[in-house]
């Protein structure tokens, strides 16, 4: 596969990379069964032999199930670790998380943020996280505060580089002005349904200040790709119809499938948009890499967008 250098770093990854909210569809550790445990094995297996070398997780996936079956899956496989990037994000908090008042909330406290990695770093069972991300902006957050959290991380070890996720590009400025360290990467959501970080400044300041965007859902959650109809009650029905017919004739030129023309749209973006691949299903995991193969013209991406937007382009 294809490498992209993230941000300003020396991290040097593969041109997709590999999510891992979907290995587990449970909500909690005790939810796991050896079925779901050998899925999940198949599933990361397939993505590292099909040569996905960034590996993104949270705290938060399956209630850190999905950390636990990477590191173990990690373990099992010789030059495993040597040979990919680890990626994990914190600071999204459920609801009853110390105690039963507690509210779903995002958390930047420093002492939040140690004790979140930490957590990481045992249950992936790793001594140094490649790439560790703010999950969800805190409204409450200190960037002085969020700085030294993060300082003290990198100066121990445990953390090689650093980013955000879900960030407008004021938040991302605001915190970057008080990090002595560039953050690298901005995890948005990006897709043909969900394109507003072409317009809200998002992939501009990307290009401005080099820093990689990583679009979660690249697929709108399957939305863009699944063969059961579009449900005509819901809104924008129309519209998505349009899409899905536009990448496949488009993609009829190409011999490719709707999944990897979507997945090509945002690779041709000069920003250097990395696709996060969440599909369970080895053999999707697999033909998404085609993707990085493709070059659309100008006039196929500005095609797909019109058909996006709904409407002709001013």
């Amino acid at each position: 596969m294809q490498t992209i250098t993230l941000g300003r770093s020396s991290l040097v990854t593969s041109r997709l990379a590999y999510g891992c909210w979907r290995i587990f569809s449970i909500n909690s550790p005790e939810q796991v069964t050896p079925e779901r445990e050998a899925g999940a094995r198949r599933a990361i297996l397939a993505a590292y032999e099909a040569g996905y070398t960034l590996f993104d997780l949270a705290d938060v996936y399956s209630g850190g199930a999905a950390e636990t079956a990477f590191g173990k899956t990690m373990k099992e496989v010789s030059g495993m670790r040597e040979n990919i990037v680890i990626a994990s994000k914190c600071a999204v908090r459920k609801k009853g998380d110390p105690d039963n008042e507690a509210p779903y909330r995002y958390d930047f406290s420093r002492d939040y943020i140690l004790r979140s990695c930490e957590g990481s770093l045992q249950r992936l069972g790793v001594e140094t996280l490649d790439l560790f991300l703010l999950h969800r902006p805190d409204f409450l957050m200190d960037p002085a505060e969020v700085a030294s959290a993060l300082s003290e991380l990198r100066a121990a070890g445990k953390v090689r580089e650093f980013g955000v996720s879900n960030f407008s590009p004021s938040q991302f400025a605001l915190l970057q002005k008080a990090c002595p360290f560039p953050l690298i990467v901005n995890q948005v959501q990006i897709n043909l349904l969900a394109h507003s970080p072409l317009t809200d400044g998002t992939l501009d300041q990307c290009l401005s200040e080099r820093v990689t965007p990583m679009a979660w859902s690249p697929l709108s959650g399957g939305r863009l790709v699944d063969e059961w109809p579009v449900d005509i009650t819901m809104p924008g029905h129309a519209l998505r119809i349009g899409v899905r017919e536009t990448l496949e004739r488009l993609g009829r030129r190409y011999g490719a499938s709707r999944m990897q023309m979507a997945l090509a749209w945002l690779l041709k973006h000069p920003a250097g948009i990395q696709p996060i691949i969440g599909s369970a299903n080895p053999d999707n995991i697999r033909a998404a890499v085609k993707s990085t193969e493709l070059s659309m013209s100008r006039e196929e991406w500005y095609e797909l967008l019109q058909t996006a937007m709904g409407e002709r382009l001013p």
